[in-house]
């Protein structure tokens, strides 16, 4: 069964970093099969996070054909990936649009892990567009059968590790080589 994705924004006041309270509203991405589950979702992910009252403003279908996150990622970046067929019948190639939600610090490492993530398609496909998305958090459902908890820690622990630092001077390359050796 294919994934769902609603985008759910919340209103809350929120604390900053001088400790000045203001009223945000921000977007973050559920899994569920109807809106209803998504209200629900997101009512119940957002108890864990926010400590005084919030609001749901808008909840609408997501457009992510697919959603995957990385370790030592902190940001969402939206990639537009073009699937390049021919047509026979008509002599033409086409393309049809798809849009991937992947984790990545800056948009160079988008376009490294949205290529890695297409590395296994069969047929040809372009990167046209990737920006960075404005998705605060992303809730998968998980119905807790076993094989499912196996999968739902893996997606928490990429989920939340930290960027690590890179020293002025190496690429991200230098330090994927550095750790494959």
């Amino acid at each position: 069964m294919s994934a769902i994705w609603y985008e759910c924004k919340v209103k809350y006041r929120k604390t900053d970093d001088i400790g000045s309270q203001k009223v945000t509203t921000e977007p973050y991405l559920v899994d569920a099969i109807s809106y209803t589950e998504a209200e629900s979702r997101i009512n119940e992910e957002m108890k864990a996070y926010v400590s005084e009252e919030f609001k749901i403003t808008n909840i609408k279908v997501a457009n992510y054909a697919e959603i995957h996150p990385f370790e030592n990622a902190d940001r969402w970046f939206k990639s537009k990936v073009s699937l390049i067929a021919f047509d026979e019948e008509t002599g033409k190639e086409r393309k049809t649009n798809m849009y991937l939600l992947v984790q990545a610090n800056d948009v160079k490492e988008a376009y490294d892990n949205t290529v890695t993530v297409m590395k296994n398609t069969m047929g040809d496909y372009t990167i046209p567009a990737i920006s960075e998305s404005p998705i605060m958090d992303v809730f998968p459902y998980f119905s807790g059968e076993e094989e499912e908890l196996e999968q739902l820690e893996r997606f928490n622990a990429l989920k939340a590790s930290k960027p690590e630092l890179v020293a002025v001077g190496e690429t991200a390359e230098d330090f994927t080589e550095a750790e494959t050796e």
